[in-house]
């Protein structure tokens, strides 16, 4: 799509396919229900940051508190990062059937959908990048100041509310087809409650008190929750806007260095389009990438295998 094209009707709809055409892009639409479920899991971390200041002002964030959200930050940042996207979506290692439910189960916690369903819009996203059929590009209705600040509104979150489901079956077939995976989809719920609730029994347990399970829950729950949301979302964003594009690549994602540790080097967006296949996305000079960094750990460790370091010949091809 070009900078000053707006956005047209997705290439492919929801409706019975030719008979030997590919599978359409989009399944059902999402249930009113889910949707509902969707703003619940949207807004109430958002209000939860907003209440931060306050709360943190009158009661203190207790060292407990922040050892717990950080230790949840970590388990689940780092199961989207290396878990959802460089191994589930990108095939960038194989691993073990072991560490392979983990990090399914460790990217669930981050409450940022299903396995398969979070593959299945990131391959699409891949697919169609800053295209029509991009389920989140922020250049989808143009290049103008007011356009581009509504696209990224929309490549941020609003994404998410417009019912369209990426079809699964098309997107994400190997794990449609995975047993483990399936387990863990039919189990993101309960996922789910044990992210958010587990800090509030610890540090109900911990502390013997009521205040001590609530803190525990709005912080290490809720707040680090929100936070890990709205760093992915600026990947899909922020990081297709802003930023230095030192490889070629078919679409405009960036590299925004000051989200690269708290996106575990999911931020270095424009080298991982360039080598969507690669392992680590932070390829040059002093690029810090964490995630890259526990695959190294995995490969040592025998867990994971047939890495997809990045090749210097390649990538010096693909210099812009």
């Amino acid at each position: 799509m070009s900078a000053t094209s707006t956005h047209t009707q997705v290439l492919d709809r929801p409706d019975t396919p030719p008979p030997n055409g590919p599978k359409p892009m989009l399944a059902a639409p999402q249930s009113l229900p889910a949707v509902v479920a969707l703003w619940v899991f949207v807004i109430a971390p958002f209000a939860a940051l907003i209440a931060a200041v306050p709360v943190v002002w009158g009661w203190g964030l207790s060292p407990l508190d922040a050892t717990m959200a950080v230790t949840a930050y970590l388990i689940s940042g780092f199961g989207i990062a290396a878990g959802f996207h460089r191994y589930l979506t990108h095939g960038s290692f194989k691993a073990r059937r072991g560490l392979r439910v983990a990090l399914a189960v460790a990217g669930s916690l981050a409450v940022e959908g299903s396995p398969t369903k979070w593959v299945a819009d990131h391959r699409r996203h891949h697919a169609f990048a800053d295209r029509d059929g991009d389920p989140h590009s922020p250049w989808r209705y143009g290049s103008s100041v007011p356009a581009l600040a509504k696209g990224l509104c929309y490549a941020h979150l609003g994404w998410m509310f417009n019912r369209e489901n990426t079809n699964r079956s098309r997107f994400a077939p190997d794990l449609v087809a995975d047993r483990d995976i399936r387990v863990v989809d039919r189990l993101f719920l309960p996922l789910v409650a044990v992210s958010l609730f587990t800090p509030a029994l610890i540090g109900g347990l911990v502390t013997g008190s009521f205040a001590g399970a609530l803190t525990g829950f709005f912080w290490a729950g809720l707040v680090r929750m929100a936070l890990l949301h709205h760093v992915t979302w600026s990947v899909n964003s922020v990081c297709h806007v802003v930023g230095d594009r030192p490889f070629t690549s078919k679409d405009k994602a960036t590299n925004f260095w000051p989200l690269a540790v708290l996106s575990f080097g999911e931020s270095w967006h424009n080298s991982h389009h360039a080598d969507p296949t690669g392992a680590r996305h932070g390829v040059l000079r002093g690029q810090i990438d964490p995630a890259a960094r526990l695959i190294w750990l995995f490969e040592k460790l025998r867990l994971a295998y047939d890495v997809r370091w990045p090749n210097s010949t390649k990538l010096a091809a693909k210099r812009a």
